[in-house]
């Protein structure tokens, strides 16, 4: 069975290479931002992806992302690490590039504050 799996993986490179594809692995990337989370006001309402925003639930907003793409979020503070789904965009505030929902800010200890400057990583592929 591996030997096969070998051969058929051995084929789909030469195939690339043959046609001037490169084949590489996906680019992980991390960046430093701000972040804050949506107001109890949004619960229920639409997201721009046509899902429902729940609270309860690990959900962001991003302006670019693409829908779907899981986000590692690390409190730069508290060194607290969760995971968000990006559903929405925004904010549309220049000084945050990340919204998430409210149990993903309560799990990453930023609901008091409001708002906490954080580590994003997100693999694009």
């Amino acid at each position: 069975m591996r030997i096969l799996l070998f051969l058929v993986l051995s084929l789909i490179t030469v195939a690339a290479k043959s046609q001037g594809q490169v084949i590489k692995a996906a680019d992980t990337i991390k960046k430093t931002i701000y972040t804050t989370y949506y107001a109890k006001k949004f619960e229920g309402r639409k997201t721009t992806s046509g899902e429902r925003y729940r609270g309860a639930k690990f959900t962001a907003a991003h302006r670019t992302l693409p829908f779907g793409t899981l986000v590692k979020v690390r409190n730069l503070r508290t060194d607290k690490t969760i995971e968000v789904r990006i559903n929405d965009r925004g904010p549309f505030s220049k000084k945050f590039s990340l919204d998430i929902s409210r149990s993903a800010a309560k799990a990453l200890g930023i609901y008091r504050l409001g708002y906490a400057k954080v580590e994003i990583s997100y693999v694009l592929k």
